[in-house]
Parts: C-alpha cells; sequence; structure tokens
C-alpha cells in the first residue's frame, strides 16, 4: 500500500457504475456514487422514513402525470456522479431510458448526514444545474431551500422554521409545513 500513496486513482464513471450495479456487484450494499467514489449512503431511521413520506404524498398528489417524482431514485448529475437523494422532481421527458439529468428540485432528508448533505451534495446539486435544493434538517427542525446555483455553489439560503411553509418556487400551489416535516 505504501507504494501507491500519492498515486493518483481513477474515478469510476456512471456508465461502469451501473453496469457493476447491473451486474449485482451492490447488492447488499447501500452506495451512491460522488465524484467518481463509491460513497456509503446512511441507514435511514423513523424520523428521516415520516418526513419522506409525509413529502412524497405531497409531491405525487400535486405533479402526478406533470413531472416525475423520483424517491430515492438516481439522478445523472455528470459522469462520475450518480446521487440518490430522498426525493427528486424531474420533467417527465427528462432521462428517457436513463435516469433524470435536469431535476427542477432535489430534497435530501437529512438526520445523521447534514454535513454531507451540505457540502458533498450541495456542491454537486449546485454545479449540475439544479436550481433548488431542500434540506429538511430533522436535527434543527428546519428546512434549509437553497437556490441560485452558481460556479458549483448555491447563492442563496433560506432557512424556513417550526410555523413556517415551504413552497417550491417551481410549484408555489405545494404547500409544506415544516411542522408536518418534524413529527413521527
Amino acid at each position: 500500500m505504501e507504494a501507491l500513496q500519492g498515486q493518483p486513482i481513477r474515478p469510476l464513471r456512471r456508465s461502469e457504475f451501473n453496469q457493476l450495479a447491473d451486474l449485482g456487484a451492490f447488492e447488499d450494499e447501500r452506495v451512491e456514487l460522488l465524484y467518481g467514489q463509491l460513497v456509503p449512503m446512511s441507514p435511514v431511521g423513523a424520523p428521516h422514513c415520516s418526513a419522506l413520506e409525509r413529502l412524497t404524498e405531497l409531491f405525487v398528489v400535486k405533479l402526478v402525470g406533470r413531472m416525475r417524482i423520483r424517491i430515492q431514485m438516481p439522478i445523472a448529475a455528470s459522469d462520475e456522479s450518480q446521487p440518490q437523494p430522498d426525493l427528486a422532481v424531474a420533467p417527465l421527458s427528462d432521462g428517457k431510458g436513463d435516469h433524470p439529468a435536469h431535476p427542477v428540485l432535489v430534497i435530501e432528508v437529512s438526520h445523521t448526514s447534514l454535513t454531507m448533505d451540505r457540502r458533498v451534495k450541495g456542491k454537486l446539486y449546485a454545479e449540475c444545474g439544479v436550481p433548488e435544493y431542500w434540506i429538511v434538517n430533522i436535527p434543527d427542525e428546519v428546512v434549509e431551500v437553497h437556490t441560485s446555483p452558481e460556479a458549483g455553489a448555491y447563492q442563496s439560503c433560506r432557512i424556513f422554521r417550526s410555523g413556517e411553509v415551504v413552497k417550491p418556487s417551481a410549484f408555489p400551489e405545494i404547500e409544506v409545513p415544516v411542522d408536518l416535516l418534524m413529527r413521527d
């Protein structure tokens, strides 16, 4: 191993990752591809599941037939990244035969993965041009709404707290009460 110190490591490509997945290479693992690396996904607990279930109900009811609602499914973020956000909203025509590459909204429910969701995934979603990225921050009981992606970072972040309602900018008819997401 010492002989490998300092040697460049070739990142895994999305196409290779998908081929390996099709062969069953990750059958017993929860991993996603981020910047060419296999990254273990955090286990999901009851607060995470409850929030995601409520988000799913709200978005599916309002957007069925209009948009693709993907729950814990991959998006084609780049040649070297295929994250699996908790919820993604993409145009019906996006990703024919492949995972969507241009979601209009991505939501991560974060209980134990807050640092990863803010730093790594936030950067990735901004780089691939996701216009709106939410982090349902379970420990702090807030929803962070990141907008205006530019140069690999979101330029704006608004925090919604207890008693407030979040509305996606692309679908203002969907009202998401923060309190609804924070109860078991």
